[in-house]
C-alpha cells in the first residue's frame, strides 16, 4: 500500500541527517507482517535475491528490459556516472556516531549498494547520468499491535535530464512495477515464514 510522504519524514530515520537534500518519491507500505525482532528477515530476502525481475510479469519484464537496453543506448549508466564517479558514495557522509555501523549486504541482481544498515533500518544506493537514489527500508509497528516493513525511495534528479527522466518512468512505476514488486514481496516474506515454522 502506497503511504504518505509523512510517514517515512516523521520517522526519526537516520537517513535524514545523511541525504537531506533528496526528495521522498515515494514510500510503501511492505506486506510483511512480523514481531519486533523480524527485521533481519526482511533484510536477508531483500539482499538474498526475491526473484526480482526474473519473476515478476511479462509486462514488468519486458519494461525492465526495455529501460537497460535503452540506457546502454543513451549511455545513462555508465561507469563514470556511477556512485564513486559522478556522485560520492552517501556512506562518505554517515555521521561519527555511525562511523562503525555495518555497511551490510548489497542486493543480488540490480545495481543497488549498501550504505548503512541499523537494527530498523537499512539504506542502499545508485547512480547513473539521470539520477541518485536511495532505497531506504524500515522496520516499523504497524498500530495493531504487530510490526512490518517500509520502503521509501529517495531521489536526487540530476538536473533537467534527471527530472523528465522520472516524469517519464512515473506511470510504469505506478501501474506496473510497484504492484508486481509489492505481491513478490509479499510471496516471498509468506514462504519465509512457513519455511521458519517447518523448520521449528
Amino acid at each position: 500500500m502506497r503511504l504518505a510522504r509523512t510517514e517515512h519524514t516523521e520517522r526519526p530515520w537516520r537517513i535524514h541527517e545523511i541525504a537531506p537534500e533528496f526528495d521522498v518519491e515515494d514510500v510503501w507500505a511492505l506486506p510483511t507482517p512480523g514481531g519486533p525482532d523480524d527485521f533481519h528477515r526482511l533484510l536477508q530476502q531483500f539482499t538474498q535475491g526475491n526473484g526480482w525481475p526474473q519473476n515478476a510479469p511479462l509486462p514488468v519484464r519486458f519494461v525492465w528490459e526495455a529501460r537497460w537496453k535503452i540506457g546502454r543506448v543513451l549511455g545513462l549508466d555508465v561507469e563514470g556516472s556511477k556512485v564513486g564517479a559522478r556522485v560520492a558514495s552517501l556512506r562518505d557522509r554517515l555521521p561519527d556516531d555511525m562511523a562503525e555501523a555495518p555497511r551490510g549486504p548489497d542486493m543480488q541482481g540490480v545495481p543497488f549498494r549498501s550504505i548503512y544498515v541499523l537494527p530498523d533500518e537499512w539504506a542502499s544506493e545508485m547512480a547513473n547520468r539521470t539520477v541518485h537514489t536511495v532505497m531506504h527500508v524500515g522496520w516499523v509497528e504497524d498500530g495493531e499491535g504487530g510490526y512490518r516493513g517500509q520502503m521509501t525511495a529517495l531521489v536526487k534528479p540530476n538536473g533537467p535530464l534527471g527530472a523528465a527522466y522520472m516524469q517519464l518512468i512515473k506511470p510504469f512505476r505506478y501501474a506496473l512495477v510497484y504492484p508486481a514488486l509489492m505481491r513478490m514481496i509479499g510471496r516471498g516474506w509468506e514462504a519465509g515464514r512457513e519455511t521458519s515454522l517447518t523448520d521449528a
